[in-house]
């Protein structure tokens, strides 16, 4: 579970690291592109768009269930949640609009009314659930404008302003937004993940990893769901986007179930293999806000001349460097400790708000 964890909480580096330049636009390409950006697209596209988020969101499932076993009682999950939203609240507004604790906080108390749930009851609303964040995603991103912008051109460099205070006060604004569109796409589909990844849990997949028909299955409705995500990335229009963020949902959750296989079967259940990537598991909470402090650092503070110039290979770059930096800390830190900062502060204030 560490091993997958820390797989989980180091691939965020290579989706969000785009968000840093405009938020609310992502990744903004040249009008002829170097071929790398085709490449990196390509790859991002199959193997890591939306994948890492949709791993955390499966664990994060599983680690409800896991509690909830060990103490057959809501209080202390409630607890924990209560002080994530807080958390997510604090990260969302103060640094970065591109949050995911708040989202699983919220997602959270609504799936611990299903614990006590049957396996199919599970996937029928997990699934049910997805589907629910994907047609209301649809209506929403139906109306999206239409309009390509490129890097090189007047558009961009008019939207862009390199002050941090101008970043500081638009961010408040898109996490206000992201607030607002939670209760209406997002908690739907982070707790459909999270209901498929209790029952993954209890049908013995993170530990025996897929059985031979189940790994065949995932296999061919990944690849399926994948190349139509690729396909459809040509077309430019508000029902096309709403059509590719529906595919991506399904591909990410069957490329991440995949994961969840291979290192399942690389690890073999021991806890000699792969240490350093199960230390950072472990750290997944410090490690996930450490990695927007330098992001905003990096972008918004010492190089905002980045966005002007980065192709995706350059943000992929520095994304590899930002994870060598994190395994490095992990490395020094997990010596000394065997507990994150953050992770000991949220137990700390759990523990606080049960015994008030």
């Amino acid at each position: 579970m560490d091993f997958i964890r820390g797989i989980a909480v180091l691939g965020l580096a290579y989706m969000n690291g785009y968000a840093f330049g405009l938020f609310e636009l992502g990744y903004i390409g040249l009008n002829n592109p170097p071929i790398s950006d085709a490449i990196i697209h390509i790859i991002s596209t199959l193997f890591v768009d939306g994948r890492f988020r949709t791993l955390f969101s499966l664990l994060f499932g599983v680690g409800l269930y896991i509690q909830w076993q060990q103490h057959k009682s809501t209080v202390r999950l409630k607890s924990r949640l209560y002080w994530l939203i807080l958390f997510g609240l604090a990260h969302g507004f103060l640094l970065w609009a591109g949050d995911i604790l708040f989202v699983y906080g919220l997602s959270g108390w609504l799936v611990i009314k299903y614990l006590e749930s049957d396996n199919e009851l599970l996937l029928k609303h997990g699934v049910a659930f997805i589907l629910l964040c994907g047609v209301t995603t649809g209506l929403v991103m139906y109306s999206s404008p239409t309009d390509i912008i490129f890097r090189d051109s007047q558009d961009f460099t008019s939207l862009y302003s390199p002050h941090y205070i101008d970043y500081f006060i638009s961010n408040l604004g898109m996490n206000a937004l992201m607030v607002f569109i939670v209760p209406i796409m997002t908690l739907w589909m982070c707790a459909g993940i999270m209901l498929i990844g209790i029952y993954l849990y209890k049908q013995g997949v993170f530990s025996e990893g897929l059985n031979t028909q189940q790994l065949i299955t995932v296999i061919i409705a990944t690849t399926a769901f994948s190349a139509l995500r690729l396909y459809t990335s040509q077309y430019n229009s508000g029902f096309m986007y709403a059509i590719q963020e529906l595919l991506n949902m399904f591909a990410a959750l069957g490329m991440a179930t995949f994961y969840i296989h291979l290192i399942v079967k690389f690890c073999n259940n021991s806890p000699q293999i792969g240490t350093l990537i199960q230390q950072a598991g472990r750290l997944a909470f410090t490690l996930y806000i450490s990695q927007t402090l330098i992001q905003l650092l990096l972008y918004k503070v010492l190089f905002t001349h980045w966005v002007l110039s980065f192709n995706r290979i350059d943000y992929w770059l520095v994304a590899t460097a930002l994870v060598v930096l994190q395994l490095i800390f992990t490395i020094i830190y997990s010596r000394y400790f065997n507990q994150g900062p953050l992770e000991c502060l949220w137990r700390k204030l759990t523990q606080a708000k049960i015994n008030a």
